[in-house]
């Protein structure tokens, strides 16, 4: 037991060393990340870019709503306060268990399909198609080793630093065609739609576009392959006001919804997407996103 609180204090003590170090270098590794990422050196003092303004956000922003909001539990509180109970239950997935001990996990009550996540992470999930036939110890094991992590620490994305640490547990959600529904993710700049980025195939075949408010593709790639036009969603305008609604506490933040058979599900609030460094083709586009964003630098 004293070793184990040993490690913690030293893990502590370290974190804060660094980011320490981090201040009074004027954040040195993040800006050697920055520049190796983007090919461009990051302006503190008169963020322009999307990406400056984004790992400006990360470094001087200290808003608990970031926090709340960035919880995948706690979060779906949030958005029953913004949109009301009634609402917010026609939008929200369900959670079927939530628990900071992973051996609590009550795996003969879970359906065959479910997702698990982490609350205080962003992309630690398992998709567990066939619980009978699963391992449910490996589960549990990988469960524990997640509730470990000091997420978002070394990439200075504070937001996510005093989460609890849990794990939730929701169904999986499948699309008409029984797949993986596509992931519709609004970029919100002061309660505005400006671009609605799309992900196809997130677990196999990978491909994202870009599309602003009247469905019109953008000649942007994003980081993976670019994706095939689809056709425009027929709630697109009902996702696009949800999203005004959920965003308007902030003056940037992305909202991660799924919308398949006639309804619209919402995914999460992503403050740092990318943790500021999307890799976006043409770079100007970095530039162009930045535009919709107006900082308040007056708050470092």
């Amino acid at each position: 037991m004293f070793e184990l609180y040993l490690k913690k204090l030293l893990r502590i003590v370290g974190y804060n060393l660094f980011l320490f170090y981090e201040k009074i270098t004027n954040y040195k590794k993040e800006r050697k990340r920055f520049h190796e990422r983007l090919g461009y050196q990051l302006n503190l003092e008169n963020p322009i870019t999307f990406n400056e303004k984004l790992v400006w956000k990360k470094l001087f922003i200290r808003n608990k709503l970031l926090t709340l909001s960035a919880d995948k539990y706690e979060a779906k509180k949030y958005v029953e306060k913004v949109l009301g109970k009634k609402i917010a239950q026609e939008h929200l997935i369900p959670t079927l268990f939530v628990t900071d001990k992973p051996s609590t996990i009550p795996f003969k009550k879970l359906p065959d399909e479910y997702i698990l996540k982490t609350t205080h992470t962003s992309g630690y999930n398992m998709i567990i198609d066939n619980n009978t036939s699963c391992d449910h110890r490996k589960i549990i094991s990988t469960c524990k080793n997640w509730l470990n992590i000091s997420y978002g620490l070394k990439k200075h994305e504070w937001a996510y630093r005093n989460i609890k640490r849990k794990i939730i547990i929701e169904p999986l959600l499948r699309d008409e065609d029984s797949k993986i529904p596509m992931d519709f993710k609004f970029f919100m700049f002061h309660g505005k739609c400006k671009i609605i980025q799309v992900d196809i195939d997130r677990y196999s075949n990978h491909a994202r576009s870009l599309y602003d408010i009247n469905w019109k593709m953008l000649d942007v790639r994003y980081k993976v392959q670019k994706g095939s036009l689809i056709d425009k969603p027929k709630k697109l305008d009902k996702m696009i006001n949800l999203s005004e609604k959920l965003s308007k506490a902030f003056d940037f933040v992305r909202i991660d919804l799924y919308s398949f058979k006639d309804k619209i599900y919402f995914g999460e609030f992503t403050h740092y997407p990318d943790s500021g460094m999307c890799l976006f083709t043409p770079k100007e586009f970095d530039n162009y996103l930045g535009s919709f964003w107006k900082l308040d630098t007056s708050k470092q």
